[in-house]
């Protein structure tokens, strides 16, 4: 069980709980949401330890393990000889250790190296499969399903419902939150509190979207009043004897009451219209990829690859883990070489990418200053607009890129692509580090965008909503337009 009594914790000077309040009882499989940079990781951190609260008091009743969506500093990992070593301390069968690491995409790795030698997407998959092992009653899992195709997406899911123990889950992949849980903590961004919903995350969306209607129509009824009083105040501004002073002091002090009351809408509740700059002209084929072929050492990745790319044209690079999309993407771009093929571009070709590392972001600068210095010819009020499309409102839109977090960031890089005037967009895992409420602004602002578009992402469901013109699949070098899918 864990209990959490009047909890409230502050980042610098910026409030992320205030004053909360929850109990989570054994067994429960809860889903936290809320916009990325409300505190979920957060969160877990202080219930695991890695955090201390400023006020409040929190009580775990049993062992509890936090797996992270980034290993950035594990120091059993880092201690640890050799793969196996970090991964079962615990002595578990060996077929036990092979079925988790098969589940997890894993299965080829040499558990005699170094954990050290293992990328980022893998750490965080081997933290995944040591808690498994470890059985602790109690699992938060931060993005579980990140670095994982659609196999290791079910195995996921199907070890979430035979789980036995406490679970709380923030993801991104909708089906994992439509699954087993009984409920969801949201993350108000607005009370800095966790308001509670029993059921899944469609009912909860459900439930949230009711909620928000009935706020705007309390909105909408007090300021109609507030108008109302504000032109009877009009009315009787002549009134100059004692009594009618006395009406007026007594009128604008209910006005002023009024507006200090006046309840606001969640962001994600506004709609912002968002107007990008038009792409460059380039010609009907920007990009063409023409009998590509690549190995590394004896491991052949791309074979006899052709893809075209038409102006305007939104394509999905689909396939498996280790299927080579980043491989012909760096290709594309530029950035490696192929062992045979050509990349046949247009003169006025004119591409921008966007990769988990974010290495395009300066972090020493604030948020509106990063759309602005691209000198793109955006106003300041189509930067906001961009920036508030992102759910970058008021004065976050001044905050150092460098406190944002993980999601904030994609956000940002995103918003800062669209702004240019590229006329070719490569999006390579775009919603990684999304929760869905970001996902579906992303999703909305890449529709608005006006020119050729190549993705790759494991999200099947987002890829949907995009309505690509063809998806290409790897390995098997198959095209399938819009007209055949």
């Amino acid at each position: 069980m864990i209990k959490v009594e009047n909890m409230s914790f502050k980042w610098t000077d910026k409030p992320i709980f205030d004053n909360i309040s929850f109990n989570v009882n054994d067994g429960e499989k809860i889903g936290l949401v809320g916009i990325n940079g409300s505190g979920k990781t957060t969160l877990f951190k202080i219930l695991s330890g890695l955090e201390q609260a400023d006020d409040g008091h929190i009580r775990v009743d049993n062992k509890i393990t936090f797996v992270p969506q980034e290993i950035k500093s594990d120091e059993t990992m880092e201690n640890s000889k050799t793969i196996l070593d970090y991964l079962n301390p615990f002595n578990k069968p060996v077929y036990e250790v092979t079925r988790i690491l098969a589940g997890l995409g894993l299965n080829k790795i040499n558990r005699d190296d170094s954990p050290q030698n293992l990328s980022g997407g893998q750490k965080t998959r081997l933290a995944l499969a040591r808690a498994i092992l470890d059985q602790s009653k109690i699992l938060l899992l931060d993005e579980p399903t990140n670095f994982l195709d659609e196999e290791g997406k079910k195995w996921v899911a199907n070890f979430i419902s035979r789980f036995k123990g406490t679970l709380i889950l923030v993801s991104h992949d909708l089906d994992l939150l439509d699954g087993t849980l009984n409920k969801i903590f949201y993350i108000n961004p607005q009370t800095k509190k966790i308001d509670i919903y029993g059921g899944n995350y469609s009912k909860f969306i459900e439930l949230k979207e009711n909620k928000e209607d009935l706020l705007k129509r309390k909105i909408e009824t007090e300021q109609k009043h507030l108008r109302q009083m504000k032109q009877g105040l009009l009315k009787i501004s002549h009134f100059k004897s004692k009594k009618g002073v006395k009406v007026k002091l007594n009128l604008q002090r209910r006005i002023e009451k009024a507006e200090k009351n006046m309840p606001s809408l969640p962001p994600e509740a506004k709609k912002i219209k968002l107007v990008l700059p038009n792409p460059i002209w380039v010609g009907e084929i920007p990009i063409f990829a023409k009998n590509i072929s690549k190995s590394f050492g004896q491991k052949k990745v791309l074979n006899q690859v052709n893809l075209t790319i038409k102006r305007g044209e939104k394509t999905a690079l689909l396939g498996p883990n280790g299927a080579g999309k980043s491989t012909l993407i760096k290709i594309l771009l530029g950035n490696l070489l192929p062992d045979s093929g050509e990349i046949i571009k247009d003169s006025k070709l004119k591409w921008g990418y966007y990769c988990q590392e974010l290495s395009d972001l300066d972090m020493s600068i604030n948020l509106f200053e990063t759309i602005k210095k691209l000198e793109s010819g955006l106003n300041e009020g189509q930067i906001r607009s961009l920036l508030g499309k992102m759910l970058f409102i008021g004065d976050k839109i001044f905050q150092k890129v460098a406190v944002l977090s993980g999601g904030e960031k994609t956000r940002l890089s995103i918003a800062r692509l669209l702004a240019q005037n590229f006329n070719f967009l490569v999006l390579d895992e775009p919603t990684t580090y999304l929760d869905p409420l970001s996902q579906r602004l992303i999703l909305d602002a890449i529709k608005s965008y006006n020119g050729a578009l190549l993705i790759v992402s494991h999200n099947q469901e987002f890829i949907d909503e995009l309505n690509v013109d063809q998806t290409f699949f790897l390995p098997d070098n198959i095209v399938k337009n819009k007209l055949t899918i």
